[in-house]
């Protein structure tokens, strides 16, 4: 169902203005669970040329974090620009809208300031929490477009050794096998491309966002992807093995992962496992090979945008919802604080600022992943602590739009506001120009004290200790949540009770706490939390967390 049209009209023009002279058009692309495993992140697996073209056109944020490290929750908070605790979503089961306030959302403020928006596949998640419409009207000028084949991805569509068709997770398809001859990321890719067509026929500023599936489970894509990544080449995590010091609250058992057929049929202990080393290695094999399907998508669309016309006047924002793990602290999926979880890639393509290709000039010729080697130097890389609650804002600036306000103290009734700061700042300048500005006192005014940016994050728990319901609580059941903040030297995290009827966190009743050294401890295995003083750092989130 619709939202009801009143609700989009609160605190928002009732008439659209036009899109600002000279602005730029917005292609939003979003990815499902996709960690930075890509080539122009420094991986040394993935082949991943489509993506890696587009960053060394690109600024890339080496440092950008997820608000919570699962769909629902992180997509309303950088499309509406507010944290977990602004949008009281910490689960699947509500709408910001109607529960906590009806705030306004990046589409949303493109829309009312003359842009069409358009989204395609997965941009909100789609059910309660995006009002069962993906929060059209208010966010899109016209519905949004789902894949046909969308409905078949948890079926029974995985060819087994048996011969048997399986929910697996692991699940390597023959396309011309599945349902109507196709996947839903292609039917994403090919309704986007002809979305471009239109827009560019009509000539019309447009805002469109395109959310890839894939890598999400299940691991189900062309079979010929496995052919990049031979088993034999394929290693565990650095760090296989659930930490000695780990607290018990701070883990998550995977339980999505341990329904599928194929694991399911390993018969693996709860709550800690582990799965049998080959069926590691083939999960991330998997997770690969997805990544390469994926980059294959992106590179079709991003060569339609260059066949268009297009490529001159659109920027390209590109990243991800949350990380996911592969095996790092026995842990698979998502659903925790750590940097595998809540890490993702972040690149931005300005015609102009972050490229110079003159007009007609081709900027995204498709590479085959298959053939293809990958060699582009970055052109822009910024180390910064940044985060994706940050986005609204970021792109609003970019568009040459009015930046939304930052929020104040308590924003439940502010329908244009944001907790993030525009990180534009950070794009046509050296990291040791900012560090020095920062000393200067120039920094990021915006949370109010002058020091390296911090990225938040936050995830709920029903218990202290690994049940069932760990990795997805719902609202009601949550008992603790873990507080985590990532600095360039450490990442800390506050596990303390919680409320869910009046949304409290109370740091008076601790439960846990983390603290990893990055430098020392880059996979954040030893937590150092229990023999080191650490009252300064308490004293920072709750600082932040009252601003």
């Amino acid at each position: 169902m619709a939202a009801p049209a009143w609700l989009c009209l609160l605190g928002a023009a009732c008439a659209a203005a036009a899109a600002p002279a000279g602005g730029k058009n917005v292609l939003f692309i979003v990815v499902d669970d996709l960690r930075p495993v890509l080539g122009c992140y420094g991986d040394k697996i993935v082949k991943s040329p489509n993506i890696d073209q587009l960053a060394s056109q690109s600024v890339v944020f080496s440092n950008a974090y997820a608000q919570q490290a699962v769909c629902a929750p992180s997509r309303v908070s950088f499309l509406t620009g507010r944290r977990p605790d602004t949008t009281r979503l910490y689960d699947f089961y509500s709408y910001w809208r109607v529960h906590a306030g009806n705030y306004s959302t990046m589409p949303q403020y493109f829309k009312e300031n003359g842009y069409v928006t358009l989204s395609v596949g997965k941009v909100f998640h789609p059910g309660i929490s995006s009002n069962y419409s993906d929060d059209y009207p208010c966010s899109w000028s016209i519905p949004p477009f789902h894949p046909s084949t969308e409905k078949y991805e948890n079926d029974q569509t995985c060819r087994g050794k048996d011969g048997k068709l399986h929910a697996n997770l692991v699940c390597p398809v023959n396309v011309t096998e599945m349902p109507s001859g196709t996947l839903p990321d292609i039917q994403s890719t090919e309704e986007a491309i002809r979305l471009l067509r239109a827009m560019k026929a009509k000539n019309q500023k447009f805002f469109l966002a395109v959310g890839y599936h894939k890598p999400h489970i299940p691991l189900r894509y062309p079979q010929e992807f496995l052919k990049l990544y031979p088993l034999e080449n394929i290693t565990l995590a650095p760090d296989p093995w659930v930490p000695e010091r780990l607290p018990s609250v701070a883990y998550n058992p995977w339980m999505d992962i341990r329904q599928r057929d194929d694991v399911k049929a390993l018969n693996v202990s709860f709550p800690y496992g582990p799965l049998p080393e080959d069926f590691q290695r083939q999960i991330r094999q998997s997770y690969y090979a997805a990544v390469s399907y994926l980059d294959m998508q992106v590179g079709l669309l991003l060569n339609a945008l260059d066949d268009v016309g297009l490529s001159n006047s659109t920027m390209v924002v590109f990243t991800a919802d949350h990380g996911w793990s592969l095996g790092e602290h026995g842990e698979w999926a998502k659903y925790s604080n750590f940097d595998v979880a809540t890490r993702v890639p972040l690149m931005f393509y300005v015609p102009g600022m972050t490229s110079s290709a003159g007009q007609g000039e081709k900027i995204f010729p498709y590479l085959d992943p298959f053939s293809h080697v990958s060699d582009l130097a970055l052109r822009g890389r910024s180390k910064k602590m940044v985060e994706l609650v940050s986005l609204f804002s970021t792109l609003a600036e970019l568009a040459g739009l009015q930046v939304p306000p930052a929020c104040p103290e308590t924003s439940f009734s502010v329908a244009l506001c944001t907790e993030g700061a525009s990180i534009v700042q950070y794009f046509n300048s050296s990291d040791e120009k900012l560090e020095k500005a920062e000393k200067d006192g120039f920094g990021d005014t915006y949370r109010g004290y002058n020091e390296e940016p911090i990225a938040f994050s936050q995830y709920p728990r029903p218990a202290d200790t690994p049940q069932w319901n760990s990795d997805k609580p719902k609202l009601k059941d949550i008992r603790v949540m873990g507080y985590s903040m990532r600095t360039g030297d450490y990442r800390y995290t506050v596990w303390v009770g919680f409320n869910p009827e009046n949304f409290s966190a109370n740091f008076e009743d601790v439960h846990a706490g983390e603290l990893y050294m990055v430098e020392s401890d880059p996979h954040q295995d030893y937590n150092i939390y229990n023999n080191t003083l650490h009252g300064g750092l308490f004293k920072k989130i709750l600082s932040f967390l009252k601003h």
